[in-house]
């Protein structure tokens, strides 16, 4: 038997963490209670099925990713957009991979799902491509200056309308395809000749005067330009420039040239910023990789140099830099014409994350709070009439030692829910589903405990001693039965779905918790109740002293 002292102390712990557990899942803790703000953080955290919110499912395109880089790649889509994810602020978002191809997002409590689609799909691709070529077939060259031609025509009818008036700046907004001027009206702020095309910068340098439309049209190696000349400064080799141009594109048919894939992208980036051209001011973007970007990168740079190294944001080049030596460091720069706040909305959207491959919404959900309201109240009150039924049961059955349960299994349940809210855990509805089936394993341990204990009492023992033997013989059978309940969850939680995870951690820690209940808890309300006058009365514990006479 142990010691009263033993006893006593074990009772104080029992009450000092019921009294915790109640701290912890009461929603607002008085003021007066000390700490009371420490426990009123604690909330309970509901899961999609039952909060409500958006489910969201996406589909990589693997086209131009390697076989064996499908997996890593799917990874690094996961990774980016839980980070994206983390940025909304919800609670206990779920972001995983299902099947080959496929990341389901499930942001509960977000209602709004066009702005969730909005952000995760607007994270940026950030891709590295360098220069490949092949020869066009006589049929695709034909096609090619048919296209050129009409390209050329519509530029000369442009030129025409610019000649008779029209707002240059107006037809440059309208047909001008130079992304990096068309939208401040075709400007190219002052610039030196050295950095023009020779055939543009001639007109430019040469042959007008500002505020003068050049009366032809001028073929680069871009395309076909209607030229206006705006100011100038400087002189001798410091002149600068600033003009005005509306450039229609042409292809060139002396070989096919491609943008191929290399295998850097926003997988390997590390970091973003925003920086300055130290020569124009003009707003960049300097990037970082991580080691295995920065090799890749070293390895890209040592085999193009003196060519360029294109970089794609979401599939269209937005700086097509050329490679004057080989770079080790590990990190670039993207020019594009950006304004600052341009700048820094890309660094931003960077550092939240580049997809390592393009992603697709194939199917959205939302999950209405009312339809997860009602889940809960019929789950909640399903775990009620259930724990009603078995309190009833096991008092009129068991008498004294199943009330003692009863009020064991509401500190269990109060522990429990303490833990969940703690710790946190997302409740589901199979979540509160593997509560529950732990609620029923708990008081199958105590039927075992009492069941033991009325065969020792039959058999002759003392109350007392009786209690300390079942619960001795009983410990075997609810360790070896809970222990293969636990390696079940363990199995599930590794290999599950969330939804089974969510069943299969609950249970576990239900588990836990009974054994605490039953050999606990229990015990010492048993062991208190026999040190009284009452152990005397067999009744209360559900045996028949005929029965003892008869065993006897």
């Amino acid at each position: 038997m142990p010691k009263t002292n033993q006893v006593r102390l074990t009772f104080l712990s029992i009450i000092l963490i019921t009294i915790i557990s109640i701290l912890i899942v009461t929603p607002n803790v008085p003021n007066w209670v000390p700490q009371s703000q420490f426990f009123s953080k604690f909330k309970p955290h509901l899961g999609l099925d039952l909060q409500g919110g958006a489910h969201l499912v996406y589909q990589a395109d693997f086209s131009n990713v390697d076989v064996n880089d499908k997996t890593s790649s799917l990874d690094g889509v996961r990774d980016v957009i839980e980070r994206r994810v983390n940025t909304f602020g919800v609670a206990e978002p779920l972001v995983q991979v299902s099947g080959e191809d496929r990341i389901v997002v499930e942001l509960a409590g977000v209602f709004n799902v066009k702005d969730a689609i909005e952000r995760i799909g607007d994270t940026p691709l950030l891709e590295f491509k360098e220069e490949g070529s092949s020869t066009y077939t006589s049929e695709e060259i034909q096609k090619i200056e048919q296209e050129n031609s009409a390209q050329q025509k519509l530029a000369e009818e442009i030129l025409d309308k610019a000649k008779n008036g029209e707002n240059f700046e107006d037809l440059a907004r309208e047909y001008s395809e130079d992304t990096g001027s068309k939208d401040n009206g075709g400007i190219i702020d002052f610039i030196t000749r050295d950095s023009l095309d020779p055939a543009y910068g001639d007109v430019i340098f040469d042959k007008l005067s500002n505020g003068q439309t050049y009366d032809q049209l001028v073929e680069s190696q871009f395309g076909w330009h209607i030229i206006k000349k705006l100011d100038e400064r400087g002189e001798g080799d410091n002149k600068e420039v600033k003009s005005q141009h509306i450039l229609f594109f042409k292809k060139d048919t002396s070989s096919k040239a491609e943008w191929v894939n290399t295998q850097l992208s926003g997988k390997q980036l590390k970091t973003a910023n925003v920086s300055f051209d130290q020569t124009t001011g003009a707003a960049e973007v300097s990037i970082e990789f991580n080691d295995e970007g920065k090799d890749l990168f070293a390895e890209i740079t040592g085999r193009n140099i003196g060519k360029p190294v294109a970089i794609f944001l979401d599939g269209s080049p937005i700086s097509i830099p050329k490679v004057n030596e080989k770079i080790s460091q590990g990190s670039a720069v993207i020019s594009g014409n950006f304004t600052l706040p341009e700048a820094k909305q890309l660094a931003q959207r960077l550092n939240a994350g580049a997809l390592p491959v393009p992603i697709k919404l194939i199917s959205q959900q939302t999950v209405g709070a009312t339809l997860g309201k009602e889940s809960l109240d019929k789950s909640l009150n399903a775990g009620l009439i259930g724990i009603l039924i078995l309190t009833l049961f096991m008092i009129i059955y068991y008498r004294l030692p199943g009330l003692l349960a009863t009020i064991a299994l509401g500190i269990y349940a109060l522990i429990i829910m303490s833990i969940f809210e703690a710790w946190p855990v997302t409740l589901t509805l199979s979540g509160i589903a593997g509560f529950i089936l732990s609620i029923g394993m708990a008081v199958d341990a105590n039927v075992l405990i009492f069941e033991r204990m009325k065969e020792e009492v039959r058999n002759g023992q003392e109350l007392a001693p009786a209690i300390e033997t079942g619960f001795k013989r009983a410990w075997s059978s609810i360790r070896d039965s809970n222990f293969s309940s636990l390696i079940t969850c363990f199995i599930l939680t590794y290999f599950g779905s969330s939804m089974i995870k969510g069943f299969a951690i609950t249970l576990a820690i239900g588990i836990f918790v009974s054994m605490f209940s039953a050999i606990v808890i229990t015990k010492n309300f048993l062991r208190i109740a026999v040190s009284g006058k009452i152990n005397k009365s067999l009744w209360l514990f559900g045996i028949n002293k005929k029965s003892i006479n008869q065993t006897k």
